[in-house]
């Protein structure tokens, strides 16, 4: 039962929402990973966040038994994915541990960007793959042509896919006996020197640090002493399990097999993902390639609304940091908003995400600043600075020029939306390098800045093709933009937390919405408060809130009543002249929050 002949490592792939997470659950039920009263809908999306939403964003393992229809039994090790171009590199990490892929199609929809992207990342890991036609119990399903597409846009052969359907769970048998048939079992050797691959790990309040493991060779057993080979540590292994989904213990896993162990870890630091994990009494000498480290591109700032719990942001954080490597942070202080966090993320959603599991799981109330890109800024003296804080840009007069990073974007849509689809890459800067045809669906890939894409592109593409064209995109480089700083003042203190960095034909337009937005978001004082864009010492954009005006004159009656009037006005503008002087305009969180809403057209 235990050789590694019997045993399939497999990751699911596919585009949002094309039905990996209920396929996954259609397996688990077959082989009997969980009865009938324990199963319910996405039962590997285990996070609260990620049932709300609909997708997945960690990419969970199972480890099933399963007995095929020639009687022999098997092991299958699944690992179901994120679908978003967020969470890419939880992709790759996943494909990593594996030997294969399901790569699962909406037939009803055909191949989609993601589909592109996830593919091109399985076929990098020499993957087997087996396409899987899903929702074929809906009318709208189309197998000729969604084979068609798979062959022509992806070009792998579609001879082995198999038509499904993930609800009603017609065609799962077939997909259990592909697998067994066409993907690999493990290349390792029980008998050689242990080698382990970190995949992945998280905190676990009653067992602390939980790591998961894929065995390349040997075996790993409890009570035995492992070496982490990035930092030459050791440990003794306290437990060793298996995700059946639920977590059961075993006495050992064995060249092939994925699991997870924990050691009393007690230091976030010490578990590396991607690290290479060997017997601390007998290593080995070389360690695994190990995972490229993922680069963030989106950056922004986070602080928490009450200073005193910063430690407690700190604290969730590094928590987060262990379970998500994807994202950094490092300290920083404004003086707007205080002490808190720079922090670097792989996408908006992605941002979105961390901001919102800080505050669940960690009960913390945050202000997050506008989101920006890495910019390099070259200096007249040589030097080359990065730059995530547009508040910490040089004097201008002292800056050669700036360089922005590109993307190149690939869109597939509908043809009847392309006009609009290229008008709106157009306005944000894009340069078409290709258009081609599958059928009624065009692939079209735009070169586009960054900075244009992280705010709303993903959100006007889908309302402006009906929620039909997708999008997927890789970083290609950085290249030369006219960009300027843009600073918002209020009351005539300028607010570092707003601002922004933009290309200089759009600076007018974006610092226009971003005063009328303040103007609504933050609230009346007694003195008038102007609220100004400026690129350096140019305002380019004003809107002034106006103040409360108190009626001082009511009371006034009788002879010499004109005199009174004017000393109390006089007195009335003294005092607001002095207010507006030494008042302070508190900024509520809403205005930080609108200004990041703003469309950037």
């Amino acid at each position: 039962m235990s050789s590694i002949e019997n045993i399939r490592n497999f990751a699911i792939i596919a585009h949002i929402d094309h039905g990996k997470s209920t396929i996954a659950d259609r397996i688990i039920h077959k082989c009997g990973g969980l009865t009938d009263r324990e199963m319910k809908a996405q039962v590997l999306d285990s996070m609260d966040i990620e049932r709300e939403r609909g997708i997945t964003i960690k990419a969970q393992t199972v480890k099933l038994n399963y007995k095929s229809k020639s009687g022999k039994e098997y092991i299958l090790n699944i690992i179901d994915t994120p679908g978003h171009v967020d969470f890419s590199y939880e992709v790759s990490r996943s494909l990593y541990a594996c030997e294969g892929s399901i790569l699962i199609v909406d037939s009803t929809q055909g191949v989609e960007a993601q589909t592109l992207a996830n593919v091109y990342q399985a076929l990098d890991s020499n993957h087997e793959i087996i396409p899987i036609l899903n929702k074929i119990d809906l009318p709208a399903s189309d197998l000729v042509r969604s084979n068609k597409q798979i062959e022509d846009v992806i070009g792998i052969d579609t001879k082995n896919s198999v038509p499904c359907s993930g609800k009603t769970g017609e065609g799962v048998d077939e997909i259990l006996e592909k697998i067994i048939e066409v993907l690999p079992s493990p290349k390792g050797q029980i008998n050689e020197k242990l080698k382990c691959l970190l995949v992945d790990s998280w905190y676990d309040t009653y067992l602390g640090v939980v790591i998961l493991v894929r065995v390349i060779d040997g075996k790993l057993k409890k009570n035995m002493r492992i070496k982490m080979m990035s930092n030459n540590k050791e440990y003794l292994i306290e437990k060793v399990g298996v995700f059946t989904p639920k977590p059961e213990d075993v006495d050992d896993l064995k060249a092939g097999e994925i699991g997870f162990i924990t050691t009393g870890i007690k230091e976030l630091s010490d578990t590396k993902v991607g690290d290479t994990i060997c017997d601390a009494n007998n290593p080995i000498i070389d360690a695994l390639p190990g995972f490229k480290p993922s680069k963030p591109v989106v950056f922004c700032g986070l602080f928490p609304v009450d200073s005193s719990e910063y430690q407690k942001l700190k604290d969730g954080l590094a928590k987060l940091k262990l379970n998500d490597a994807s994202f950094t942070y490092e300290a920083e202080t404004s003086s707007a908003l205080g002490l808190g966090f720079r922090c670097g993320f792989l996408g908006l959603l992605h941002l979105e995400i961390v901001t919102e599991r800080l505050e669940r799981e960690f009960d913390i109330n945050l202000l997050t600043t506008t989101p920006g890109v890495v910019y390099k800024v070259y200096m007249n003296n040589g030097e080359i600075k990065n730059l995530q804080n547009p508040s910490n840009l040089p004097d201008p007069t002292f800056i050669k020029m700036i360089e922005e990073p590109w993307i190149k974007a690939t869109i597939i849509t509908p043809d009847q939306y392309l006009g609009s689809i290229m008008k709106l890459c157009q306005n944000k800067r894009g340069v078409q390098t290709n258009l081609s045809y599958s059928g009624n669906r065009a692939v079209i890939n735009y070169e586009i800045p960054l900075n244009e894409v992280v705010f709303d592109f993903n959100d006007r593409l889908k309302s402006l093709t009906s929620g039909y064209a997708s999008f997927d995109y890789e970083i290609i480089g950085h290249k030369e933009g006219d960009l300027v700083k843009m600073g918002i003042l209020v009351n005539s203190e300028p607010v570092d937390a707003l601002a922004m960095m933009v290309h200089k034909d759009f600076a007018q337009s974006i610092g226009r919405d971003v005063c009328e937005k303040l103007k609504d978001l933050i609230p009346r004082h007694n003195f008038m408060i102007p609220i100004q864009a400026a690129i350096g010492g140019k305002i380019i954009a004003r809107e002034t809130i106006k103040g409360f005006k108190k009626d001082v004159l009511t009371k006034i009656h009788g002879g010499g009543a004109r005199d009174r009037k004017r000393k109390l006005l006089d007195k009335q503008k003294k005092g607001k002249a002095r207010s507006k002087q030494f008042g302070k305009v508190e900024i509520p969180q809403e205005a930080f929050i609108g200004v990041l809403k703003i469309n950037k057209e």
